[in-house]
Parts: C-alpha cells; sequence; structure tokens
C-alpha cells in the first residue's frame, strides 16, 4: 500500500513556492540521535582494538547501538525531520504488506536543515558500512563480517524505506510511465489523424 501526498517533505533543502526556507533546526534533539547512534556505532568498531581486546563486548555494543539507531531513525526521526514513515502491517489473514507514507511539506513543521542531517545521515552511513564490509573481507577480518553485515543491512533497510517514502513505491513509479507513454502514443496517433 502506498500513500504518498502531492507536496512531499523537502530532500536536500529544496525550495518550496520559491521561497527558500530557513535553515533552522527545528528538532535538535531528534537530529542529534539521529546522528548520534549511528556515528558511535561506527566510532565502536573503528575504535575497538582501542576500547576493548573482547571481540563480544564490542560485537554488542555495535549491535546495541545500531538497533538504537533502526528504531530511532524508523520510528521518531524519520517522522520529525522529514514528514515519512513506513512499516510492514500484517494482515488478518497473515500477509504482509509494506505501507509508506508521506506527509504534505508544512513550513511549520519541516525545515531544510533538518531535511539536510536527515537525508545525509541516512546516505553517508551505509555507504561507510559498504567500505567496512570490503575491507573486512580483504583484509580477512572475518569474525568481523557478521556485524558489518548486519550494520550494513539495517541502514540499508532505513534507507530503502525512506527513498520508497519519497519517491513511491514501484507500483506508482509503473503507472507513471505507463500514463506516460499512453499519452506519448496517443499524440502521435493524433498527429497522424491531423496530417492531410
Amino acid at each position: 500500500m502506498l500513500r504518498q501526498d502531492s507536496r512531499d517533505a523537502p530532500l536536500f533543502g529544496e525550495e518550496e513556492d520559491g521561497r527558500p526556507r530557513k535553515p533552522k533546526v527545528r528538532h535538535p534533539l531528534a537530529s542529534f540521535f539521529h546522528l548520534f547512534f549511528r556515528t558511535s556505532a561506527i566510532l565502536v568498531y573503528l575504535l575497538s582494538d582501542i576500547l576493548s581486546s573482547r571481540f563480544i563486548v564490542c560485537m554488542v555494543a555495535i549491535m546495541l547501538l545500531l538497533s538504537c539507531d533502526f528504531w530511532t531513525v524508523k520510528n521518531v526521526s524519520g517522522r520529525l525531520l522529514v514528514g515519512l514513515r513506513w512499516w510492514n502491517h500484517v494482515g488478518e489473514d497473515g500477509r504482509s504488506q509494506w505501507v509508506f507514507e508521506s506527509r504534505k511539506a508544512d513550513v511549520s513543521v519541516t525545515s531544510t536543515a533538518d531535511a539536510q542531517v536527515f537525508w545525509l545521515g541516512l546516505i553517508l552511513c551505509p555507504i561507510l558500512w559498504v567500505f567496512f564490509v570490503f575491507s573486512t573481507v580483504f583484509s580477512l577480518k572475518l569474525r568481523w563480517l557478521a556485524v558489518v553485515i548486519m550494520g550494513l543491512v539495517l541502514q540499508w533497510a532505513n534507507l530503502y524505506g525512506y527513498v520508497r517514502c519519497k519517491v513511491g513505491g514501484q507500483s506508482t513509479l509503473t503507472n507513471m510511465a505507463q500514463s506516460y507513454l499512453g499519452v506519448q502514443i496517443l499524440q502521435q496517433a493524433l498527429k497522424r489523424t491531423e496530417k492531410p
């Protein structure tokens, strides 16, 4: 199921109605925790040899930080910072249904700075986890492979969910493409019938 309004929250600080919005962070606590858990997980991973010689302690700390990040981004910062949310609904018949929603852009609720913090954090961190996966494989530190794959999976799941909220579901994109092609074919047919 896809619910999308005609006016979405801004992506990377777009202008609305020709007027740039003030770059003021309206939700500083949500912005802080949006970045805190994900950067903390990355820092613990990078400094794991310095922080503790025990692999299990570092792994549990990273997993807890990644889990807190996933929950915070999915349930709090996405809704507050950019007005997007997604979830999975299991119906009475047991079928799983993904729901992607976006709220209308409201200058009083969202800000360009909030959107920039949200999208930059959401995009840059998964790229770092991809790098960590490759560096773990090539350096043959295979005990860390499960940790970095989990980091990658959780970060990409949120990224995928919010991109689907922002640009719409596959069915909406397919419908848009089909309607565009239909209009183009109709226009070509009308042009041919108008020619003498």
